[in-house]
């Protein structure tokens, strides 16, 4: 297994709590459109991320993510 594919494992696990419709997660799956997330949620999740992979994420950078595979992008 890849780092790449060990971090959208993980990825995948912290967004499992959030995702209410259970929608099968891939490289583009979108979190407005697809997990239907609202901007609460949203920081939520990204304080989940922050504290696991012990990184920042600054507001810019949340604009910019849209998919599952642009937040593993991210991480690496």
């Amino acid at each position: 297994m890849t780092d790449r594919e060990e971090t959208f494992g993980k990825v995948a696990q912290l967004i499992a709590p959030f995702n209410k419709k259970g929608v099968k997660l891939t490289e583009g799956t979108t979190f407005a459109t697809d997990l239907e997330w609202d901007s609460l949620t949203v920081m939520d999740f990204v304080a989940a991320i922050e504290d696991e992979f012990d990184i920042l994420i600054t507001m810019n950078m949340q604009a910019e993510i849209e998919t599952v595979g642009q937040l593993v992008d991210a991480v690496e």
